[in-house]
């Protein structure tokens, strides 16, 4: 646990969450207030809680913040698929966003399974 900027799944998150704000200026999102700030507010609390959690001083809590990060992937990524489907956004938009969800998801996943071992490693030696 320290410094959350230097974790890489912080830096992906980051990296999509730019991308998120750049894609909902387009015309059809920027007057769909809801979709809009509803893929916005997920695509934020991503990094925000990837942050948190490894600020949070210990795995127990870390692993919990990990997991709201990889729901709000979920979230983000279920209302891309909604954009995608109404046409607010290409399906090459949408096919390279979703690789990103699911590269984020997939580091989370390992990012969890790593802070539980260790969780559970010092819970064997208490």
């Amino acid at each position: 646990m320290g410094d959350f900027k230097k974790l890489n799944v912080w830096q992906e998150a980051i990296g999509l969450c730019e991308e998120v704000y750049l894609l909902t200026q387009n015309e059809d999102y920027s007057k769909d207030f809801d979709l809009r700030n509803q893929t916005r507010r997920s695509s934020i609390s991503i990094p925000s809680n990837i942050a948190e959690g490894e600020e949070s001083g210990s795995n127990k809590q870390s692993i919990r913040y990990f997991n709201i990060a990889k729901g709000s992937c979920a979230e983000l990524l279920t209302q891309l698929i909604i954009a995608d489907k109404i046409k607010y956004i290409n399906n090459d938009v949408f096919l390279r966003l979703e690789e990103s969800c699911n590269k984020i998801s997939a580091m989370l996943y390992n990012l969890i399974k790593s802070r539980s071992q260790i969780e559970n490693n010092i819970k064997g030696i208490k």
